[in-house]
């Protein structure tokens, strides 16, 4: 996880084109539910690979956040609308909102 965190920190540390966004707005919502349902769908997948608890929480997250900055890489480029580390924070509460559900569901 810290390696992933690291990972998109330097990736975008050179990022030139960033997003001028608010942090509210209709994007904001599908980045929170869409990322919550990638987290609950990336866990059920673990579960039913037989993983232990513990990876399908770690897999659930880090399956919902690849999207994510993913779509924000995507967005970086020149004729993107930029990089916007609203939109992935968005993704992070989603994913965790979504992880949390999952749990409270098994």
């Amino acid at each position: 996880m810290r390696a992933l965190i690291l990972y998109v920190v330097l990736l975008c540390s050179g990022c030139a084109h960033v997003a001028q966004d608010n942090w509210t707005g209709k994007d904001k919502a599908q980045h929170y539910f869409s990322s919550a349902v990638l987290a609950a769908a990336g866990s059920e997948i673990s579960q039913h690979q037989n993983h232990s608890h513990g990876q399908n929480l770690r897999f659930g997250f880090l399956f919902s956040l690849s999207f994510g900055v993913g779509k924000e890489l995507y967005d970086s480029r020149s004729a993107g609308s930029g990089w916007s580390w609203k939109d992935l924070s968005w993704d992070v509460a989603g994913a965790a909102s979504g992880i949390a559900l999952w749990n409270l569901s098994q």
